[in-house]
């Protein structure tokens, strides 16, 4: 596992709303290869940070870099630039064309980036059959649930990126779909050399990751250190 390759590195990050401190000080790193799933009580700041790693929030204090840049400093047309050229996002309930094909649906992604269309398709047949995604001229919408997700997974790598991010990215599904597309999640750090980062509900889920940490009072620690009772962690900063 690459793991000496840092894609992402969040420094003392701090975020506050409405007089709430969601982020007080938060430390990360996660390297390529390596998968971090966050998990924490409803209201803790999970999809704050999140919002935060896309630059789609700026904190009030901290770093975030990914890919070797600060993203809490770039204006916004170069972070749209770094974001998509660096970062896959792949959401609950996949946010996907529902009128689109898997294929389509895929190669929009890497269209928007500039890739000759040729090239889009092609890499978008490529992924979707490594991920086991039908390539007919279905509907997205038509797609059971699992498919979609791996829809949206492929969407997510189409770029090659070197983070991808994931917000309760099997939360809609059932017990063997959302194991089954668990699976192929936590595969694709190794596969396709990139870090992945998993906010979930689902300790079954965050137990598949490399990392499994928890968000608490602010801070992430890791998981396995949770205080009896008090719904925090012991110990310090997380690599």
């Amino acid at each position: 596992m690459e793991t000496d390759r840092i894609v992402l590195s969040v420094s003392d990050v701090r975020y506050e709303i409405a007089g709430r401190l969601l982020l007080d000080g938060l430390d990360l790193s996660v390297g390529a290869g390596e998968s971090v799933a966050i998990t924490g009580p409803s209201g803790s700041g999970k999809s704050t940070l999140l919002m935060c790693l896309l630059g789609l929030v700026r904190p009030q204090g901290g770093r975030i870099v990914v890919a070797g840049v600060d993203i809490t400093r770039l204006r916004e047309r170069a972070l749209n630039r770094h974001r998509r050229d660096h970062m896959g996002m792949v959401f609950q309930f996949g946010e996907l064309l529902p009128e689109l094909t898997p294929l389509e649906n895929t190669a929009l992604a890497a269209l928007l980036s500039g890739v000759p269309r040729r090239t889009a398709y092609a890499d978008a047949e490529e992924l979707l059959t490594t991920l086991g995604v039908p390539l007919g001229g279905t509907p997205t919408a038509e797609l059971s649930g699992g498919e979609r997700q791996r829809t949206a997974v492929a969407r997510a790598l189409i770029n090659r990126p070197s983070l991808v991010l994931a917000d309760e990215p099997t939360g809609a599904l059932d017990g063997s779909t959302r194991d089954e597309v668990a699976r192929m999640l936590f595969s694709v750090p190794r596969q396709w050399g990139c870090g992945l980062v998993v906010v979930t509900h689902d300790p079954a889920i965050a137990g598949r990751s490399d990392r499994h940490l928890h968000l608490s009072r602010g801070r992430l620690n890791d998981a396995g250190t949770a205080l009896p009772g008090t719904g925090s962690t012991a110990g310090g900063a997380i690599r």
